[in-house]
């Protein structure tokens, strides 16, 4: 029922009950309206019809106040396609188009479009302003894997696996893909990681699983780090890993058509970088892991080295654009 329709039916059910009852009076109290807002719904509805009966608006719809259209047609389209909420919204379009839109604004282009709410399948997102982590940067890197299933063209199913690394304190991920799940592509994958990451990993935490006994164990130690386990059955203590697979579930795999491994790798590398160095993080109320990181490294009196050159292929913190889009913003 639409806003017009209940506003009818509210008021001949008003008028309904007087002229069955017989007693205006009655029909007020009952209905909690005065005596003259009956009287002029009545006389609105006996000289025009059931269209008087339709509430008017507060004030005209005033155009000028609007967002441009071609403002409104970038935040419906991050909306549809990446079911992104109003802060991330809001973060993209300051990052990459130097547009500042306010909350009120943007749920209205969201409200009058109809996607205010996000389908019943989506997960709902919400910024967070307080988070427990780490302050020092590779204190703790956390290390999962992620299952993937795609489907060959021949239509046969394929099985690989995502290594994940997030350090605590800045969100800074290195990602790579496996076609097995065993211990010595996890002391290879720790390998990638110490030589990527610019600076000292402390510790290594990791769930329970086979990949990550014995053999991985002692490499890690041997390579001067401490390898923790979480408690069997709290993948929680492993949260901000975790969390970051369902990103790259919902802003990257379900938006990826797999072809084969070479082009898997090539895009993963583009998220991974994506991710890093422009993706606006709700942890960091919309700056990316790559800022904070130069933030802490700066904060530790570590200006004698570049922080923009310690991490090999870092680009210019702001650009003009999103390198990483699947889909592409509307220009």
């Amino acid at each position: 029922m639409t806003q017009a329709q209940h506003d009818i039916s509210r008021k001949l059910r008003v008028l309904n009950h007087a002229k069955q009852s017989g007693n205006v009076s009655h029909t007020c109290r009952y209905f909690g309206i005065s005596r003259e807002i009956f009287y002029q719904w009545k006389r609105a509805y006996e000289k025009e019809g059931e269209k008087a009966l339709i509430n008017s608006k507060p004030c005209p719809a005033n155009p000028k106040l609007r967002a441009p259209a071609e403002v409104e047609q970038k935040i419906l389209h991050l909306r549809l396609t990446y079911h992104l909420g109003p802060a991330r919204i809001v973060w993209y379009l300051k990052r990459y188009h130097d547009i500042k839109v306010s909350s009120g604004g943007l749920y209205s282009v969201l409200k009058r479009n109809a996607m205010n709410r996000l389908p019943r399948n989506a997960r709902k997102r919400t910024v967070l302003t307080q988070r427990y982590e780490k302050q020092v940067r590779g204190h703790h890197v956390q290390v999962d894997v992620k299952f993937l299933d795609f489907k060959a063209a021949s239509g046969e199913k394929v099985r690989r696996f995502q290594y994940t690394a997030i350090d605590d304190a800045t969100r800074i991920r290195a990602l790579r893909v496996y076609e097995k799940r065993s211990q010595q592509n996890a002391m290879d994958f720790i390998d990638h990681v110490v030589e990527k990451f610019p600076f000292r990993i402390q510790t290594i935490r990791t769930d329970n699983g086979h990949e990550f006994q014995a053999k991985f164990h002692w490499h890690v130690e041997d390579l001067g780090m401490t390898h923790s386990y979480i408690k069997p059955g709290t993948p929680r203590l492993n949260g901000k890993v975790e969390r970051s697979h369902l990103t790259d579930k919902e802003e990257f795999y379900q938006l990826l058509s797999y072809t084969d491994d070479v082009d898997l790798n090539e895009k993963l590398r583009e998220w991974e970088s994506f991710y890093n160095y422009h993706r606006p993080h709700g942890a960091h109320k919309g700056r990316t892991p790559y800022e904070v990181l130069k933030e802490k490294m700066q904060a530790s009196n570590q200006n004698a080295v570049d922080p923009a050159g310690s991490i090999e292929g870092a680009p210019a913190v702001k650009t003009g654009a999103p390198p990483y889009t699947p889909s592409g913003l509307p220009s």
